[in-house]
């Protein structure tokens, strides 16, 4: 299942169907009998580029994503552990040029550094293996550990789990190695936009986690508006739909308890 949806992915996703109707229609007004659809399919596909570069669909998805869960006002006096979703390094960048490079996420990283040293006390939880379809991939974990410690993060009391390969096994098989108790208190770090099915995902295994969102990718209210930007505006397309084909796809195949979480209380 986990190969499948990587591979469904890269011709699902909004971008890459836009291609292959473009080059349908495109393939079909090479033939006389087929043209008037053919140029239907172009004209179609042509105008939904550019409605979504001038209206920030995207951008409207990923704003409802990340407002979902907002950060919290204060945080508890004690806090018992911080839990880091991977999901902020460039993996094969940082493979080939044998050297850790992070991607656009990485304030989720800078966020875990900061409440590490606001809660000296508290355990510290990685979480990522690799979310290749090649077996003999490197871990995030591994390479976080690298990272970790060329900056001087206290690796004593970092737990890596190098298992998960997508956002229900950082839940799962952290669960199963920190075996928190009840009662305590646990700050959940990642992108804002994911944070729904991240905390879906630690509900489900019984973990009642305190979302602690960074990464944001949009502004406040009023700050989305009609512009005209179609490489922006597919890519954060992609990024929502992505995100929320996830929380159904999570919630029918279990992973889950619910579509659309929402904070407790």
């Amino acid at each position: 299942m986990f190969i499948l949806s990587k591979l469904l992915w890269l011709v699902a996703n909004p971008a890459a169907l836009l291609a292959i109707a473009l080059a349908i229609g495109l393939a079909l007004c090479l033939f006389r009998r087929r043209r008037r659809l053919g140029f239907a399919i172009l004209v179609t596909g042509v105008a939904a580029f550019l409605v979504n570069a001038v209206v920030p669909t995207g951008l409207y998805l990923m704003r409802e994503l990340e407002d979902r869960f907002p950060a919290p006002a204060a945080l508890p006096e004690r806090v018992d552990g911080v839990i880091l979703l991977s999901g902020f390094l460039r993996m094969g960048t940082s493979v080939d040029r044998d050297q850790v490079q992070v991607n656009e996420s990485a304030d989720r990283l800078t966020a875990f550094l900061s409440l590490a040293r606001r809660f000296p006390d508290a355990r510290l939880v990685f979480t990522g293996g690799s979310a290749s379809i090649f077996p003999d991939a490197p871990t995030e974990a591994s390479l976080a550990r690298v990272l970790l410690a060329e900056i001087g993060a206290p690796l004593e009391r970092i737990t890596f789990e190098d298992r998960s390969r997508n956002t229900a096994e950082n839940a799962r098989y952290s669960h199963e190695l920190i075996q928190p108790r009840p009662g305590e208190t646990w700050l959940l770090v990642t992108s804002a936009f994911h944070m729904p099915r991240a905390v879906a995902c630690f509900r489900k295994v019984g973990w009642a986690v305190v979302p602690y969102p960074t990464d944001y990718q949009t502004g406040g209210p009023g700050t989305v508006g009609l512009t005209f930007d179609p490489v922006n505006g597919w890519a954060a397309l992609n990024l929502a739909v992505h995100e929320v084909v996830g929380l159904f796809a999570y919630r029918v195949l279990g992973y889950t308890d619910e579509i659309w979480p929402a904070p407790e209380g």
